[in-house]
C-alpha cells in the first residue's frame, strides 16, 4: 500500500472549520493539518488540535496567509492595510512590485505566531492559495522554513500526473507556479512531498467521494492531497466564499465508505 499525506488546509480560518478537521484528525481520517494564524482566537484553537491530535501523529503546519483580503500581522505584501487578491499577487510577483521586506515581516510574524500557539515549530509549511509558490514569496518561505524549521516538509504542488481530472487546467497551472521548488527546498536541507493532488473547482465542488477516488489513486508513495473539509457558520461566510464544497469534503471523509475509497485506491495513511 502506498502511504500518503491528506492534509486539511484553513485550520482556524473559521470555528466550523477548526472543529471539523479536529473530528477528522482524532478518527485517524486525515493526518495533517496547515493552520492559518493571521486570526484572533488561535491560541484557544491551538489548544482543541493539540488536544485532539494527541497520539495520532498528525502534522500540523503553517498555512502561510497572504491573500484573500485579511489583514496581515505585520505588514502586507502590496502594501497598505490587507492582502490583495491572489491574481493581483501573481501579477505583482512576476512583474517584480512585491516588497521582499513586506513579506519576510509577514512571514516572520507568521512564524512567531505558530510557535506561541503550539511551542513548537510548525512540521510543514505551506501557503493559502498556494501563494508560497510565488516569485519572491518563494524566496523568503523557503529561507524562512530552513531557518526557524528545518525539519519541515514544504509543500510541493506538483500535480501527480495520474491524479487529473480531465485536462486539469487548474492543476496544471498550479504544477507550472510549483517549478523548481522542490530542488530549491531541498538545497536548503528541506524535504518536500512526492506529488500533490487535490486541487479543483471548489467554489462549485462536484462529486468529491469522485473525486477523492482520483486524487488517491493517481498519488505515489509520498504524496500528498490537498482537501478543504468544515462546518459552515457565520464567521466562515464572512472571510471565504467557498461554503457547501467544505460540507460535502468533510461528509466524504468522516463517511462510513472511507475506509472503502483508501483500499480502493491502493493507499494508506502514511
Amino acid at each position: 500500500m502506498r502511504r500518503i499525506i491528506i492534509c486539511a488546509d484553513d485550520y482556524a480560518l473559521a470555528p466550523g472549520v477548526s472543529e471539523a478537521i479536529r473530528a477528522l484528525i482524532a478518527a485517524r481520517r486525515i493526518n495533517a493539518t496547515s493552520v492559518m494564524t493571521v486570526f484572533p482566537g488561535l491560541p484557544e484553537e491551538a489548544g482543541r488540535l493539540r488536544i485532539a491530535a494527541q497520539g495520532t501523529g498528525a502534522s500540523i503546519g503553517l498555512h502561510v496567509t497572504l491573500t484573500a483580503g485579511f489583514a496581515p500581522l505585520r505588514a502586507a505584501p502590496l502594501g497598505g492595510t490587507s492582502f490583495p487578491s491572489m491574481g493581483r499577487l501573481l501579477v505583482a510577483s512576476l512583474t517584480g512590485r512585491v516588497s521582499r521586506e513586506s513579506v519576510r515581516t509577514e512571514v516572520e510574524a507568521q512564524f512567531d505566531a505558530f510557535e506561541a500557539a503550539f511551542g513548537m515549530a510548525p512540521a510543514h509549511v505551506d501557503g493559502h492559495q498556494h501563494a508560497h509558490l510565488l516569485p519572491v514569496i518563494r524566496d523568503v518561505v523557503l529561507d524562512t522554513a530552513a531557518r526557524r524549521a528545518p525539519r519541515a516538509l514544504v509543500r510541493d504542488c506538483t500535480q501527480a500526473p495520474g491524479a487529473r481530472i480531465g485536462f486539469d487546467a487548474k492543476g496544471r497551472f498550479i504544477s507550472l507556479l510549483a517549478s523548481g521548488l522542490a530542488g530549491q527546498a531541498r538545497r536548503r536541507g528541506l524535504r518536500v512531498n512526492s506529488g500533490f493532488s487535490g486541487a479543483y473547482a471548489l467554489r462549485t465542488g462536484g462529486d468529491f467521494a469522485a473525486l477523492f477516488g482520483r486524487f488517491a489513486a493517481g498519488l505515489g508513495d509520498g504524496g500528498m492531497m490537498m482537501v478543504h473539509p468544515g462546518h459552515v457558520d457565520g464567521v466562515l461566510q464572512s472571510r471565504d466564499p467557498v461554503h457547501a464544497p467544505r460540507e460535502a469534503e468533510y461528509r466524504v471523509l468522516a463517511g462510513p465508505d472511507f475506509g472503502a475509497l483508501l483500499a480502493k485506491a491502493g493507499v494508506t495513511l502514511a
